[in-house]
């Protein structure tokens, strides 16, 4: 396992790291004791960073993360978990408000029987944008509030999350240095997309530290095909498609060759990517990807298939 430094903020985390949101169910219904057992072989294997949301499951990853972690001491891991985002008996509610971005940080550590939250994350911030106040509002109210928790030693670093690297970009535009010490971008650093990788320079120049997730773009990169709730363009899936039925001719799954593409050292500026699984099987088996050589050869074959569709975005949903 590599281990790299989150910006400036002393975390030095493993390059491929645990995405909790498949302990609540996001994508197919999970078994508890499995889902606690994936967290246990990730941490056991070197994994020592843990991101999760309040939002995963309308609380139920916390929740289940909350049991995984009671029994792994709290030195052989850095946690990350999310405000503004939020949902309840299956609907979505978004509140980036200060007073309740802050009682959101401890009602999370309550779920997660922790008293301290390594890192602190506003949740999907392109919500926000389209909301009364716009970003400025992530600018002026949510994230004072959350540095003032970090000034009280309730959270040691605080970051932003987003599908849109434009709107990171932005709002680490309007902070005061310092204030956002880490972006979460998703879907931008993977096979089909390296869009991230044009804002590095400029995060770096901020020492913002960069955490990429989901490797599959959602799915997009998977043997099993795109899931129907999707939001790519119809184009796109098919494309990629076509790139997972090569690399299953050529024995070699797509999932193995986009899992080392985003973990390996052709850009160690990405501190880590998150990848989220709830079954242990696939939990070992994406430590083993990351950890083997990458056949370049086929990542160029693969994006020689994705053609015209390579970059092509979405909006998140």
């Amino acid at each position: 396992m590599i281990y790299n430094e989150i910006g400036k903020t002393g975390m030095r985390v493993s390059n491929l790291s645990f995405g909790a949101s498949s302990l609540g169910g996001v994508f197919h219904s999970v078994r508890e004791d499995e889902g606690i057992r994936a967290v246990h072989v990730a941490v056991e294997s070197g994994i020592n960073f843990i991101d999760v949301s309040p939002y995963y499951g309308h609380l139920k990853a916390e929740t289940v993360l909350g049991k995984a972690l009671r029994e792994i001491p709290r030195d052989k891991y850095f946690l990350s978990t999310k405000v503004g985002r939020y949902g309840h008996d299956g609907v979505n509610t978004w509140d980036y408000s200060a007073r309740r971005v802050t009682e959101s940080v401890y009602e999370s550590m309550e779920r997660l029987g922790v008293d301290y939250i390594d890192l602190i994350n506003v949740h999907d911030i392109e919500f926000q944008a389209g909301m009364e106040g716009g970003l400025q509002k992530v600018v002026d109210e949510t994230l004072p509030a959350l540095v003032e928790l970090r000034r009280k030693g309730v959270v040691g670093h605080v970051g932003i999350t987003d599908l849109q690297p434009e709107n990171l970009r932005w709002v680490v535009e309007q902070c005061d240095e310092g204030m956002v010490e880490s972006i979460l971008n998703f879907c931008h650093f993977s096979l089909n997309d390296t869009l991230l990788t044009e804002y590095l320079d400029f995060f770096e120049a901020h020492g913002v530290g960069v955490i990429n997730a989901s490797p599959l773009s959602m799915g997009l990169l998977s043997t099993r095909g795109t899931p129907d709730w999707h939001p790519a363009p119809a184009a796109l899936k098919e494309a990629c498609a076509r790139a997972a039925a090569y690399c299953q001719e050529q024995g070699y799954p797509i999932e193995k060759l986009a899992v080392q593409f985003s973990t390996g050292t052709m850009n160690p500026r990405i501190a880590t990517t998150l990848f989220s699984s709830a079954n242990p099987a696939n939990v070992e088996r994406n430590i083993r990807y990351a950890e083997e050589p990458i056949d370049e050869q086929l990542v160029h074959d693969v994006q020689q298939i994705i053609g015209s569709q390579m970059g092509v975005r979405w909006l998140n949903s």
